[in-house]
């Protein structure tokens, strides 16, 4: 059974940074693309960034430029950096995992971003 376990987030200031990571385990090949969504406060689940097994990555263009998505393909593990955050960047973050023709996901982890 493929397990997602999300570490870093917490609480930053606007401008500041923070930095996610995810490791996969109970894989037995390839995950075919991880990266990461999140939930704000009272709104639907959004995709921030996605990575294929290739490397190509594609991000939510409210975050390009600020956000940088990266993935350790020998170690199953998938990191998202912030930079430049804003307090709407507040949100639960989750990350995926394509494999086997399913979607799995993390816990969340909670980002707060205070003005």
């Amino acid at each position: 059974q493929v397990q997602l376990v999300e570490s870093g987030g917490g609480l930053a200031q606007s401008g500041g940074s923070l930095r996610l990571s995810c490791a996969a385990s109970g894989t037995s090949s390839k995950i075919n693309a991880m990266g990461w969504h999140r939930q704000p406060p009272g709104k639907q689940r959004e995709l921030v960034a996605n990575i294929v097994s290739g490397g190509s990555t594609n991000y939510a263009g409210s975050v390009k430029g600020r956000f940088t998505a990266s993935r350790d393909n020998a170690n199953d593990t998938v990191y998202l950096q912030m930079d430049s955050l804003k307090p709407e960047d507040t949100a639960v973050y989750y990350c995926h995992a394509v494999y086997g023709g399913y979607v799995y996901w993390g816990q969340g982890t909670q980002v707060t971003v205070s003005s």
